[in-house]
């Protein structure tokens, strides 16, 4: 007997992820309830990607015309994909019709769920959602409900992005002084290791043989217990010594920073991810890199999604649209003002960074206001980014010019969009698929630097 294609009910929050979801699930058939498009009605207006996702997929049913969306045959998608129905909504089962008091739209997904499978006993029918809140009231009614998992990375490869440096103890004193003392560093065939991904991160931790004090120096003044911070450079197969830089005032104070500010300060490398809990730092050395190399660049672009508070919108708030979005984009003027309180306040490196906020050469804006333009010779920071989509991620970085640089930061265990997760959002998408590329470096930074208040409170609470 030939295996019927599974049915699978979407939500609307699917379609706002991803517009073109319906072409990601092979040759098993899609319904759309009536519910999903009144929903999508209301998000059509908008600058967010939410409100593109949303009339990007509108036009794409309007572009059908087939009579064959509305009834049981359903659209054909294309070759190996199954067909597209829309579906109008239906009420209850009667003996279901009191398990939900409130007339909302996701009782009403949930009810044409339930119609669909009723019409088909034979067939694997399943809800799929990103609202775990529906996943769990549809397995109430004993429904198949599941997340939406196309562009999730697994749960393994999340935890290799966080762990990226690679430690290596015993190394030979000669070698270890190659790195530390040639420009060039030491090849990797010299090493005799496998060639490692472009920008690999090593800390070399050497011990002589034999030694009863375990440690002894070389010429370099170093010791064979210390640490040695090296980077891969694919361009010359060599691993090279990374030592400590200072950036507009801004020194590193552990081991991952010094990694950080490598890269921010590498013209090479174009597309940096900085992930970390708060006050590890990502956005103040993100901005000190910026500000060090603003004369290499026509524009410093700080940028972060704007996510209003318990879902207010920002019409709400009292003023002109400056003052409107002031409060959101307060932490990164607080970053700012960290490194104007390392100079004096009438200092030529303060009397820059005011010149530089008058002209706009350096701009601090909400995101939604950037989209749309080319960027060329810019220094771009992208905060906040565990905030974005995978397709968002895309569109920010297809806009890069020549000449231009950008650093996404973020923390992907904080999240404050609805169906975005560590797994789904665009900063975790972005380690995964650039991981290797000789323009792309990820740096995960651990130790919070902000304050002992602050480490205490990201450790404990």
């Amino acid at each position: 007997m030939e295996k019927l294609p599974k049915i699978f009910v979407l939500d609307t929050n699917v379609i706002l992820h991803d517009y073109r979801a319906v072409f990601n699930f092979q040759e098993n058939d899609l319904v759309i309830p009536m519910a999903v498009l009144e929903e999508l009605d209301k998000f059509k207006k908008g600058d967010d990607q939410i409100n593109y996702n949303a009339r990007e997929f509108v036009r794409e049913l309007d572009n059908i015309t087939d009579a064959r969306l509305f009834n049981h045959n359903g659209y054909p998608l294309g070759k190996g994909k199954g067909k597209l129905m829309i579906e109008l909504t239906h009420p209850f089962p009667r003996e279901l019709q009191g398990c939900f008091m409130d007339d909302i739209q996701d009782h009403r997904i949930l009810a044409t769920t339930i119609w669909v499978k009723n019409q088909n006993p034979n067939r694997f029918v399943a809800l799929v959602t990103k609202d775990v809140n529906l996943r769990m009231k549809a397995k109430a009614l004993h429904l198949v409900a599941q997340d939406y998992l196309t562009g999730q990375v697994k749960e393994e490869r999340v935890k290799k992005s966080q762990k990226e440096i690679i430690t290596v103890k015993g190394l030979d004193f000669p070698l270890l002084e190659k790195i530390m003392n040639d420009p060039a560093g030491a090849h990797i065939d010299e090493l005799h290791y496998k060639c490692p991904a472009c920008n690999q991160l090593y800390r070399f931790k050497c011990e002589e043989s034999g030694s009863s004090s375990g440690s002894r120096s070389t010429s370099t003044g170093t010791q064979e217990n210390s640490c040695i911070l090296a980077r891969y450079n694919h361009a010359t197969r060599s691993i090279v010594a990374i030592k400590p830089q200072t950036a507009y005032g801004i020194s590193p104070r552990n081991e991952e920073q010094i990694f950080a500010l490598d890269v921010l300060l590498n013209p090479d490398i174009k597309l940096i991810s900085l992930t970390g809990t708060a006050g590890t730092g990502k956005t103040l050395l993100a901005l000190a890199a910026a500000l060090a190399q603003a004369d290499r660049y026509d524009q410093i672009l700080l940028a972060r999604p704007v996510i209003p508070l318990k879902n207010q919108e920002i019409g709400i708030l009292p003023g002109d649209i400056k003052e409107k979005i002031g409060p959101y984009m307060l932490p990164l003027f607080d970053n700012l003002s960290v490194i104007k309180k390392n100079f004096g306040v009438s200092s030529r490196e303060n009397v820059r960074i005011e010149d530089m906020l008058r002209t706009e050469k350096l701009l601090i804006s909400p995101l939604a206001y950037i989209r749309g333009r080319s960027l060329s010779k810019v220094f771009f920071i992208v905060d906040e980014a565990q905030n974005l989509t995978p397709h968002e991620v895309k569109t920010i970085i297809t806009r890069a010019g020549e000449g231009t640089k950008i650093v996404f930061t973020g923390d992907i265990q904080q999240i404050d969009q609805p169906y975005l997760d560590k797994w789904s959002n665009g900063l975790t998408h972005l380690g995964e698929k650039l991981y290797g590329e000789e323009l792309f470096a990820h740096i995960n930074l651990v130790r919070g630097e902000r304050s002992e208040l602050s480490e205490l409170a990201g450790k404990k609470l």
